[in-house]
């Protein structure tokens, strides 16, 4: 059943909408509190306060291995490789993608945040071999 699989899918297209948010909103109180001006980051973002700059990061980083993640959902779900260790794995991926997130805009610990992620990129990694085992 590939439902299975929509529902961690949905989970993390939700997530990169939370984290637009989030960086947004920090932009917004970066201009409010007068930390930057907007002529001060029309070519480069790097004027931005910290706290906006790493929401920057972490919204670009959802557009790394979560494009992976969507593709491989595309293919277990064409291939019929949507069984409950698949599910298993999209939820911890999109798990890890979260606490990443929350490490990332808030502590920024990044030996924590390097495990998390080598965590993330591990069940992304196993998705991979569920679907390459269903197709051999």
């Amino acid at each position: 059943m590939t439902l299975k699989l929509i529902y961690p899918t949905l989970a993390m297209i939700f997530w990169i909408f939370v984290v637009g948010v989030v960086l947004a909103f920090r932009r917004k109180m970066a201009f409010a509190s007068g930390a930057v001006r907007p002529d001060e980051v029309t070519v480069s973002t790097e004027r931005y306060p910290v706290p906006a700059r790493l929401a920057s990061a972490n919204f670009t980083n959802q557009f790394e291995t979560p494009v992976v993640f969507f593709a491989i959902v595309m293919i277990a779900m064409e291939t019929g490789a949507t069984g409950y260790v698949m599910a298993i794995l999209a939820w911890l991926y999109v798990t890890t993608r979260i606490v990443h997130t929350l490490i990332h805009i808030g502590p920024n610990t990044l030996p924590l945040r390097g495990a998390v992620y080598g965590i993330g990129v591990l069940a992304l990694f196993c998705m991979w071999l569920g679907v390459l085992v269903s197709v051999l």
